[in-house]
């Protein structure tokens, strides 16, 4: 079975995660907790699709590595969203650092589609993923359906506020940005406390922001 209630540091309004397709994500960002674990290839675990997702509110589906990269092929995708359609009632997560897949598929209408902004800046040294400005565009062009859209900026990065309100504000518009910092000490350019209360009062002027519990490390929060 790959629905597991969510626990420890993962999005507290996403009471579960599914699974089925797992293995080793192909992006290797350097910060990944996935790292830890020997994941193996990628594959699609078919038992998983018998699982039952009525008792979840809210799945993240593909919490543990990026079904939609590339390397996942189509006819893996499109049992796990045919599952997803069965269930009108449950909001699913579809959270990838390459958005432009999301526009082949058929997403159930009751989904959240998002991806990670860590910053504004390149992250080719620390990610084989697109980078920060290559899926902020393609966000802008793939929000469909419903138009539900969210940003994860976690671990955040030390950014350019104007770009960032920008992207966000302009090109984005999402429903709410999630924020959290690096858990497990992975060296990387985090921004000061005060720029990061200057951008969670910008982003506050035309979406949610949802604050990690993590956060309190780069900030001190009332």
């Amino acid at each position: 079975m790959s629905l597991n209630k969510s626990k420890g540091n993962m999005y507290p309004w996403c009471d579960y995660t599914w699974n089925p397709i797992r293995g080793k994500c192909p992006h290797e960002c350097s910060y990944c907790y996935t790292k830890r674990f020997p994941l193996g290839s990628l594959h699609l675990d078919e038992k998983s699709l018998r699982d039952d997702l009525s008792k979840a509110k809210t799945i993240f589906v593909g919490s543990s590595t990026d079904m939609w990269h590339f390397d996942v092929p189509s006819s893996w995708l499109i049992p796990v969203l045919d599952k997803c359609w069965e269930y009108s009632e449950v909001t699913f997560l579809f959270q990838s650092k390459n958005p432009t897949r999301f526009q082949y598929m058929p997403l159930p209408p009751n989904s959240i589609i998002g991806t990670t902004l860590e910053t504004n800046r390149s992250t080719e040294n620390i990610s084989k993923a697109p980078n920060p400005i290559e899926r902020a565009s393609l966000m802008y062009y793939e929000k469909r359906g419903t138009g539900r859209a969210m940003i994860s900026m976690e671990p955040i990065m030390d950014f350019d506020l104007k770009e960032i309100i920008e992207w966000f504000g302009m090109w984005i518009k999402p429903e709410f940005v999630s924020i959290g910092a690096d858990s497990k000490g992975h060296n990387l350019p985090e921004p000061p406390a005060e720029k990061i209360k200057e951008l969670i009062q910008e982003l506050e002027k035309f979406t949610e922001v949802r604050i990690k519990n993590n956060l309190k490390r780069l900030i001190a929060l009332a």
